[in-house]
């Protein structure tokens, strides 16, 4: 029999049975804690099997299966017969995910190579990617050919990141004619995806309206996007494709653009810098709204490279700016309709004269008429279509700035129409009130005579002028449209006297088919009369030492500091049907002006006659507006290089080129 062992210093004795307890014991807690863990890990393992099965079938389905959205083809842009301003084009593409690249330098170095891509567009390659989120697909190129887009795929295992594509691109047929028009489109921003997380947002290949009506009518223009199923392995290489749901187009947008005008309009202004605004005096519709210099939308949605955005950036005629809306100008001698009808509309009989010597004292100035030797006897119809400054002047002081001002708003001018454009400048139309709150001053008859020949506070932008031309035409409140629409209501009168605009439109011919200013603004249209009002606007004061000494000519002067040309018109003048505003930034006056606007309503009569008078000057002005953008490419690009040899002490100018070189960092 076991002896109990007693336990030094405890008292107690451990007998062999009470050892086999404690043993049974904490067998029995261990064997029910495991029991209770296999209890719970069953209990698991059926919730997951079970309960779960079809989360977890999901997640498995989805290591097997690659769900990719296809991006929904943007809808059309047409013009008002249905010639398409915005398409799409079957386009294969590369893009990269940058989240997904394992070495940047060397994908991009073999794409270089696979799609012979040149050292300009590797550069803008990679400062995309630095700019770029992580989830932002930058663009490689697009319009490959399928040898270049197949030498791509079956490289796919090599070059992580790379996402090459069979979709559609933006096209837009008639290139920098429509560029400040219809705008351009672009792949989305950061700021874009943060502000909503819609994942096809970073789907390559989409792309969302980034200006003009490319961006005012998106989301109309943007459809559904579609899907495709692949099976793919482990390492993410594709099997087999398993379904596809096609995309949804966007809505077609049709415009009140006649796009064969628009295109002759932007041709029409040739090497300028301006405007043609046409509008139809029944509706309102805009029939073209030119800009040029402008930027060809193909290369922006295309993702314009390095060299040509700097040459865009850098031109002194602005061509990223749209001056149809943005620019905005002293609309100089054509708002003397517009100050006519104040005057009468004040009570003036238009037989009242004035005596025009060429100047007339205000106060303590002398304002000049533009004709040094004044027009002898002048009253109303002769101050408009001999554009007399000192008649306007003269009544001008009697009548008030609150009676031409309240006018000026009537026909258009310093009104802020809704358009479907998201940058526009308004003007002013300035009056006593305005000037106070502005600058705290009263108003003075300066500024009333400065005002009534175009000058002074008063500004417009080329679009208000055409809507001034029209409802002087029409005499009813047009309001510039851009898309045809049913059922749109009748503008209404603006209840002018009859008599009123008869007499002024009566002036308005005068100017060019009487005695008037613009002569050569004659349409070549049998039984079509045009009638106008020619404008030039100062844009540097002429001091009175330039007086006395002869006042230069603009052809002298530097491009920026000539005047302006201006002129807005209406045809036929006896049963208005067009209106249009032609603006030349620095033309050196109205000149410049009017035998655009002629050009261009002869368009909308005789196609033919339009045409044989543009294509002589398309060839004194060095070609086509793709044929010049073209030139004045290769020219930067041969400039950039030799600034860029120079640096490198590659090239030594002479002295004399020397400061130019520096001056063009």
């Amino acid at each position: 029999m076991a002896q109990p062992i007693r336990i030094a210093g405890s008292g107690k004795n451990v007998t062999e049975a009470s050892q086999s307890f404690t043993f049974t014991r904490r067998a029995m807690v261990l064997g029910g804690i495991q029991g209770g863990i296999g209890v719970l890990l069953a209990a698991r393992m059926g919730w997951i099997s079970i309960a779960e099965n079809e989360h977890y079938e999901l997640l498995s389905e989805s290591n097997r299966v690659n769900l990719t959205l296809i991006p929904p083809r943007r809808g059309w842009i047409i013009d008002r017969h249905g010639k398409p301003l915005a398409n799409n084009r079957t386009d294969f593409r590369v893009d990269i995910i940058p989240d997904r690249l394992h070495d940047k330098d060397a994908t991009v170095a073999s794409l270089a190579e696979l799609l012979s891509l040149d050292p300009e567009e590797v550069q803008r390659i990679k400062e995309d990617l630095k700019k770029a989120a992580g989830f932002q697909p930058v663009q490689v190129a697009d319009k490959l050919d399928y040898a270049q887009y197949a030498a791509v795929s079956v490289r796919l295992p090599e070059l992580p990141g790379v996402a090459p594509a069979r979709g559609f691109s933006r096209n837009y047929p008639a290139g920098a004619a429509v560029g400040h028009l219809i705008g351009y489109v672009g792949a989305a921003s950061a700021e874009d995806y943060e502000e909503n997380k819609d994942p096809l947002l970073i789907t390559p290949g989409f792309k969302i309206g980034k200006d003009g009506l490319e961006k005012a009518f998106d989301k109309v223009l943007t459809g559904k996007p579609g899907a495709k199923r692949v099976e793919v392995t482990a390492r993410g290489k594709v099997v087999r494709e398993l379904t596809t749901r096609p995309d949804t187009p966007g809505h077609v947008v049709r415009l009140t653009i006649d796009a064969g005008l628009q295109h002759y309009a932007a041709r029409r202004l040739g090497a300028e810098s301006g405007s043609v605004v046409v509008m139809d005096c029944l509706t309102g519709d805009v029939l073209t709204l030119a800009s040029m210099p402008s930027y060809d939308p193909n290369s922006f949605s295309d993702g314009i490279g390095h060299l040509e955005w700097n040459m865009l950036a850098e031109d002194d005629h602005v061509p990223l700016r749209n001056k149809t809306l943005q620019g905005l100008y002293p609309p100089g001698s054509t708002v003397k309709p517009m100050v006519a009808l104040s005057f009468l509309e004040a009570g003036l009989d238009p037989n009242a004269t004035v005596n025009c010597s060429g100047a007339i004292r205000v106060g303590t100035g002398l304002f000049h008429c533009w004709k040094r030797g004044g027009h002898g006897t002048v009253n109303m119809a002769k101050g408009i279509y001999q554009s007399c400054d000192v008649y306007f002047y003269h009544f001008a002081q009697q009548i008030g700035m609150q009676q031409i001002a309240g006018m000026a708003r009537r026909l258009g001018l310093g009104q802020k129409f809704p358009l479907p454009f998201p940058s526009q400048s308004y003007g002013t139309v300035p009056d006593p009130d305005w000037k106070m709150k502005k600058f705290g001053k009263p108003w003075e008859r300066y500024d009333t005579v400065n005002a009534t020949i175009g000058q002074g506070y008063m500004l417009a932008n080329p679009t208000q002028l055409a809507v001034m031309a029209a409802r002087i035409a029409s005499g009813r409140e047009l309001l510039p449209r851009f898309v045809v629409e049913r059922n749109q209501p009748q503008p209404r009168s603006l209840g002018l006297d009859p008599r009123h605009l008869t007499y002024v439109r009566n002036a308005m011919s005068d100017v060019v088919n009487g005695p008037g200013t613009a002569g050569r603004a004659r349409l070549p249209i049998p039984d079509v009369l045009l009638a106008g009002k020619t404008g030039t606007a100062q844009v540097r004061r002429i001091t009175m030492a330039e007086r006395r000494g002869g006042v230069l000519s603009n052809a002298s002067l530097p491009w920026k500091f000539r005047d302006h040309g201006l002129f807005v018109c209406f045809a036929p003048f006896d049963r208005p049907r067009y209106a249009a505003a032609v603006v030349i930034e620095h033309g050196g006056g109205s000149g410049a002006a009017y035998p655009i606007a002629r050009d261009v309503l002869t368009y909308l009569y005789d196609k033919e006659k339009a045409m044989a008078a543009l294509e002589p000057l398309e060839k004194a002005w060095g070609g086509t507006i793709e044929q010049r953008m073209a030139a004045a490419m290769q020219r930067y690009k041969e400039k950039v290089a030799l600034e860029e040899a120079v640096k490198r002490g590659e090239i030594a100018l002479p002295p004399e080129n020397a400061v130019s070189a520096a001056g063009a960092e």
